[in-house]
Protein backbone atom coordinates (compact mmCIF):
# COMPACT_ATOMS: atom_id res chain seq x y z
CA UNK A 1 0.00 0.00 0.00
CA UNK A 2 2.87 2.22 0.77
CA UNK A 3 3.38 2.44 -3.26
CA UNK A 4 -0.19 2.85 -3.96
CA UNK A 5 -2.66 5.39 -2.90
CA UNK A 6 -6.67 5.28 -3.11
CA UNK A 7 -8.89 8.01 -3.83
CA UNK A 8 -9.24 9.06 -0.18
CA UNK A 9 -5.99 8.22 0.69
CA UNK A 10 -5.48 12.00 1.85
CA UNK A 11 -8.81 11.69 4.19
CA UNK A 12 -7.35 8.57 6.13
CA UNK A 13 -4.06 8.95 7.53
CA UNK A 14 -3.94 6.24 9.89
CA UNK A 15 -4.14 2.54 9.37
CA UNK A 16 -7.06 0.45 9.88
CA UNK A 17 -6.41 -2.78 11.72
CA UNK A 18 -8.15 -6.08 10.90
CA UNK A 19 -8.26 -8.24 13.96
CA UNK A 20 -10.20 -10.84 12.33
CA UNK A 21 -13.02 -12.11 9.89
CA UNK A 22 -15.67 -10.34 12.38
CA UNK A 23 -14.23 -7.41 14.18
CA UNK A 24 -12.07 -4.70 12.98
CA UNK A 25 -10.09 -2.03 15.11
CA UNK A 26 -9.60 1.74 14.17
CA UNK A 27 -7.74 4.03 15.77
CA UNK A 28 -9.43 7.00 17.61
CA UNK A 29 -7.41 9.43 15.84
CA UNK A 30 -8.40 7.63 12.56
CA UNK A 31 -11.90 7.78 13.94
CA UNK A 32 -12.20 11.22 14.40
CA UNK A 33 -11.32 11.51 10.68
CA UNK A 34 -13.98 9.92 9.46
CA UNK A 35 -16.09 12.55 11.44
CA UNK A 36 -13.78 15.38 10.32
CA UNK A 37 -13.45 14.55 6.61
CA UNK A 38 -15.03 14.14 3.71
CA UNK A 39 -18.87 13.10 2.83
CA UNK A 40 -17.10 9.18 1.79
CA UNK A 41 -14.90 9.43 4.83
CA UNK A 42 -18.19 9.79 7.01
CA UNK A 43 -20.07 7.01 5.08
CA UNK A 44 -16.99 5.34 5.42
CA UNK A 45 -17.61 5.81 9.64
CA UNK A 46 -21.11 4.47 9.45
CA UNK A 47 -20.30 1.48 7.28
CA UNK A 48 -17.83 0.18 10.27
CA UNK A 49 -19.98 1.47 12.64
CA UNK A 50 -22.96 -1.81 11.73
CA UNK A 51 -19.81 -4.21 12.81
CA UNK A 52 -18.30 -4.97 16.96
CA UNK A 53 -15.40 -2.67 17.52
CA UNK A 54 -12.42 -4.19 19.04
CA UNK A 55 -10.31 -2.30 22.03
CA UNK A 56 -7.12 -3.62 21.66
CA UNK A 57 -4.64 -3.22 18.73
CA UNK A 58 -1.85 -6.03 18.31
CA UNK A 59 1.14 -4.29 16.33
CA UNK A 60 1.62 -7.32 14.07
CA UNK A 61 -1.97 -7.11 12.17
CA UNK A 62 -1.53 -5.62 8.69
CA UNK A 63 -2.68 -2.38 7.39
CA UNK A 64 -6.25 -2.82 5.15
CA UNK A 65 -5.48 -2.98 1.68
CA UNK A 66 -6.41 -1.06 -1.57
CA UNK A 67 -8.62 -4.07 -2.31
CA UNK A 68 -9.98 -3.74 1.18
CA UNK A 69 -11.10 0.12 0.41
CA UNK A 70 -13.06 -0.95 -3.30
CA UNK A 71 -15.23 -3.69 -1.84
CA UNK A 72 -16.07 -1.06 1.10
CA UNK A 73 -16.86 1.60 -1.42
CA UNK A 74 -18.98 -0.67 -3.59
CA UNK A 75 -20.60 -1.24 -0.29
CA UNK A 76 -21.32 1.98 0.69
CA UNK A 77 -23.23 2.69 -2.86
CA UNK A 78 -25.40 0.04 -2.57
CA UNK A 79 -26.35 1.12 0.75
CA UNK A 80 -27.13 4.26 -1.11
CA UNK A 81 -24.94 6.20 0.91
CA UNK A 82 -25.61 10.09 0.20
CA UNK A 83 -24.05 13.46 1.49
CA UNK A 84 -25.54 15.51 3.84
CA UNK A 85 -27.73 18.07 2.68
CA UNK A 86 -28.04 21.88 3.78
CA UNK A 87 -31.38 22.79 3.31
CA UNK A 88 -32.20 26.53 2.98
CA UNK A 89 -34.88 27.88 4.56
CA UNK A 90 -37.17 30.05 2.64
CA UNK A 91 -36.76 33.66 3.42
CA UNK A 92 -40.30 35.97 3.13
CA UNK A 93 -39.77 39.02 0.52
CA UNK A 94 -39.76 42.29 1.90
CA UNK A 95 -42.30 44.58 2.09
CA UNK A 96 -42.20 47.21 -0.74
CA UNK A 97 -40.34 50.40 0.33
CA UNK A 98 -42.88 53.41 0.76
CA UNK A 99 -41.74 56.98 -0.35
CA UNK A 100 -43.08 60.06 -0.13
CA UNK A 101 -43.39 61.83 -3.61
CA UNK A 102 -44.98 65.13 -4.94
CA UNK A 103 -47.42 65.81 -7.84
CA UNK A 104 -45.88 68.70 -8.27
CA UNK A 105 -48.36 70.98 -10.84
CA UNK A 106 -47.57 68.58 -13.84
CA UNK A 107 -49.80 67.49 -16.22
CA UNK A 108 -52.60 64.94 -15.36
CA UNK A 109 -54.30 62.49 -17.41
CA UNK A 110 -57.56 61.14 -15.71
CA UNK A 111 -59.60 62.04 -12.64
CA UNK A 112 -58.42 64.61 -10.72
CA UNK A 113 -60.16 62.50 -7.66
CA UNK A 114 -58.92 58.99 -8.47
CA UNK A 115 -57.98 57.06 -5.37
CA UNK A 116 -54.52 56.05 -7.42
CA UNK A 117 -51.71 57.83 -8.84
CA UNK A 118 -48.99 57.40 -10.49
CA UNK A 119 -46.55 59.52 -11.16
CA UNK A 120 -44.07 59.07 -14.08
CA UNK A 121 -40.51 60.06 -14.44
CA UNK A 122 -39.62 60.61 -18.32
CA UNK A 123 -37.72 61.13 -21.28
CA UNK A 124 -39.41 61.44 -24.40
CA UNK A 125 -35.81 60.25 -26.11
CA UNK A 126 -35.72 57.41 -24.23
CA UNK A 127 -36.47 53.94 -26.34
CA UNK A 128 -38.12 52.33 -23.05
CA UNK A 129 -40.30 55.28 -22.12
CA UNK A 130 -41.77 54.89 -26.03
CA UNK A 131 -41.86 51.21 -25.26
CA UNK A 132 -44.55 51.84 -21.98
CA UNK A 133 -46.31 54.43 -24.39
CA UNK A 134 -46.99 51.96 -27.35
CA UNK A 135 -47.24 48.80 -25.42
CA UNK A 136 -48.41 49.56 -21.70
CA UNK A 137 -49.76 53.08 -21.41
CA UNK A 138 -52.94 51.78 -23.64
CA UNK A 139 -54.16 49.10 -21.25
CA UNK A 140 -53.88 51.29 -18.53
CA UNK A 141 -55.66 54.17 -20.18
CA UNK A 142 -57.99 51.22 -20.85
CA UNK A 143 -58.66 49.42 -17.36
CA UNK A 144 -57.65 52.21 -15.38
CA UNK A 145 -57.52 55.78 -16.26
CA UNK A 146 -60.91 55.84 -18.32
CA UNK A 147 -62.86 53.89 -15.00
CA UNK A 148 -61.49 56.58 -12.91
CA UNK A 149 -59.58 54.47 -10.53
CA UNK A 150 -56.52 55.76 -11.71
CA UNK A 151 -54.48 59.20 -12.88
CA UNK A 152 -51.25 59.73 -14.25
CA UNK A 153 -49.03 62.61 -13.69
CA UNK A 154 -45.92 63.16 -16.00
CA UNK A 155 -42.66 64.80 -14.67
CA UNK A 156 -39.74 65.45 -16.59
CA UNK A 157 -36.29 63.50 -16.47
CA UNK A 158 -34.54 64.29 -19.56
CA UNK A 159 -31.49 62.22 -19.92
CA UNK A 160 -28.30 64.10 -20.47
CA UNK A 161 -26.91 61.49 -23.35
CA UNK A 162 -30.23 62.14 -25.39
CA UNK A 163 -29.12 65.05 -27.54
CA UNK A 164 -32.70 66.40 -27.94
CA UNK A 165 -34.40 65.39 -25.08
CA UNK A 166 -34.30 68.66 -23.20
CA UNK A 167 -35.62 70.31 -26.14
CA UNK A 168 -38.18 67.74 -26.35
CA UNK A 169 -39.54 68.46 -22.43
CA UNK A 170 -39.36 72.47 -22.73
CA UNK A 171 -41.63 71.93 -25.88
CA UNK A 172 -44.13 69.57 -24.14
CA UNK A 173 -44.39 72.01 -21.43
CA UNK A 174 -44.80 74.85 -23.88
CA UNK A 175 -47.70 72.68 -25.44
CA UNK A 176 -49.04 72.90 -21.85
CA UNK A 177 -48.97 76.21 -21.87
CA UNK A 178 -51.47 76.86 -24.10
CA UNK A 179 -54.02 73.42 -22.81
CA UNK A 180 -52.12 70.63 -25.20
CA UNK A 181 -49.61 68.43 -23.27
CA UNK A 182 -51.23 65.13 -23.63
CA UNK A 183 -51.45 65.65 -27.21
CA UNK A 184 -48.22 66.60 -27.69
CA UNK A 185 -46.82 64.07 -25.82
CA UNK A 186 -48.47 61.52 -27.91
CA UNK A 187 -46.68 63.19 -31.21
CA UNK A 188 -42.96 63.45 -29.59
CA UNK A 189 -43.58 60.12 -28.58
CA UNK A 190 -44.96 58.69 -31.54
CA UNK A 191 -42.61 60.51 -33.78
CA UNK A 192 -39.72 60.04 -31.78
CA UNK A 193 -37.31 57.89 -34.36
CA UNK A 194 -38.16 61.19 -36.40
CA UNK A 195 -37.20 64.07 -34.16
CA UNK A 196 -34.44 62.19 -31.79
CA UNK A 197 -31.30 62.82 -34.42
CA UNK A 198 -31.69 66.08 -35.99
CA UNK A 199 -29.18 68.62 -35.04
CA UNK A 200 -29.95 71.17 -32.01
CA UNK A 201 -30.05 73.89 -34.48
CA UNK A 202 -32.96 72.34 -36.84
CA UNK A 203 -34.72 70.70 -33.72
CA UNK A 204 -37.01 74.27 -32.76
CA UNK A 205 -38.65 73.88 -36.56
CA UNK A 206 -39.65 70.59 -36.17
CA UNK A 207 -41.19 70.98 -32.67
CA UNK A 208 -43.10 74.34 -33.82
CA UNK A 209 -44.64 72.33 -36.92
CA UNK A 210 -45.67 69.53 -34.22
CA UNK A 211 -47.62 72.52 -32.56
CA UNK A 212 -48.68 74.01 -35.56
CA UNK A 213 -50.41 70.59 -36.80
CA UNK A 214 -52.17 70.10 -33.25
CA UNK A 215 -53.55 73.73 -33.48
CA UNK A 216 -50.98 75.63 -30.83
CA UNK A 217 -50.21 79.30 -31.12
CA UNK A 218 -46.92 79.15 -33.12
CA UNK A 219 -45.79 82.73 -32.02
CA UNK A 220 -46.57 81.95 -28.71
CA UNK A 221 -44.69 78.59 -28.90
CA UNK A 222 -41.96 79.54 -30.28
CA UNK A 223 -40.94 82.38 -27.21
CA UNK A 224 -41.98 80.05 -24.93
CA UNK A 225 -39.25 77.83 -25.99
CA UNK A 226 -36.83 79.90 -24.47
CA UNK A 227 -38.28 80.50 -21.25
CA UNK A 228 -36.35 80.67 -18.06
CA UNK A 229 -39.15 79.32 -16.26
CA UNK A 230 -40.12 76.56 -18.07
CA UNK A 231 -36.46 75.35 -17.97
CA UNK A 232 -36.47 76.02 -14.03
CA UNK A 233 -39.73 73.76 -13.58
CA UNK A 234 -38.03 70.89 -15.80
CA UNK A 235 -34.61 71.34 -13.34
CA UNK A 236 -37.00 70.39 -10.36
CA UNK A 237 -38.20 67.66 -11.94
CA UNK A 238 -34.81 66.11 -12.51
CA UNK A 239 -33.74 67.05 -8.75
CA UNK A 240 -36.97 65.80 -7.36
CA UNK A 241 -36.33 62.20 -9.02
CA UNK A 242 -32.58 62.24 -7.84
CA UNK A 243 -34.01 62.38 -4.07
CA UNK A 244 -36.50 59.92 -4.70
CA UNK A 245 -33.37 57.65 -5.78
CA UNK A 246 -34.29 57.43 -9.73
CA UNK A 247 -31.48 56.42 -11.90
CA UNK A 248 -33.24 55.94 -15.30
CA UNK A 249 -36.30 56.56 -17.24
CA UNK A 250 -38.48 55.09 -17.20
CA UNK A 251 -39.36 55.00 -13.53
CA UNK A 252 -42.72 55.09 -11.78
CA UNK A 253 -44.13 55.81 -8.20
CA UNK A 254 -47.83 54.15 -7.42
CA UNK A 255 -49.90 55.29 -4.57
CA UNK A 256 -51.55 58.28 -2.92
CA UNK A 257 -49.99 61.45 -1.33
CA UNK A 258 -51.37 60.38 1.97
CA UNK A 259 -50.14 56.99 2.16
CA UNK A 260 -47.02 57.15 -0.23
CA UNK A 261 -46.04 55.27 -3.65
CA UNK A 262 -44.31 52.52 -4.29
CA UNK A 263 -41.31 52.21 -7.09
CA UNK A 264 -41.74 50.65 -10.17
CA UNK A 265 -39.10 50.81 -12.41
CA UNK A 266 -38.22 50.40 -16.42
CA UNK A 267 -40.86 49.67 -18.99
CA UNK A 268 -42.47 47.05 -17.14
CA UNK A 269 -45.45 45.02 -18.68
CA UNK A 270 -49.03 45.79 -17.64
CA UNK A 271 -49.08 43.05 -15.60
CA UNK A 272 -46.72 44.28 -13.24
CA UNK A 273 -48.77 47.49 -13.37
CA UNK A 274 -51.67 45.64 -12.42
CA UNK A 275 -50.04 43.73 -9.54
CA UNK A 276 -49.23 46.82 -7.90
CA UNK A 277 -52.51 48.37 -8.48
CA UNK A 278 -54.98 45.85 -7.65
CA UNK A 279 -53.01 45.57 -4.31
CA UNK A 280 -53.37 49.04 -3.26
CA UNK A 281 -56.84 49.19 -4.64
CA UNK A 282 -57.85 46.24 -2.38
Amino acid sequence: MSEEKSEISDVIKEPIIVNDDKNITIKKSTYNSFIKGTVIAIAIAAFFAGFALGTNIPDSTPEITKEDFKDLIQEIQKQGATAPQIVQQPTQPSPPQIIDVSLDDDPVKGDSNAALTIVEFSDFQCPFCSRFYEQTLPQLQKEYIDTGKIKLVFRDMPLSFHANAMSAAIASECANEQGKFWQYHDVLFTNQAQWQSIESGEITKTFSQYATDLGIETASFEACLGSQNIADEINKDISDAAKYGVSGTPTFFIGTEKDGFVKLVGAQPFAAFKNTIEKQLG
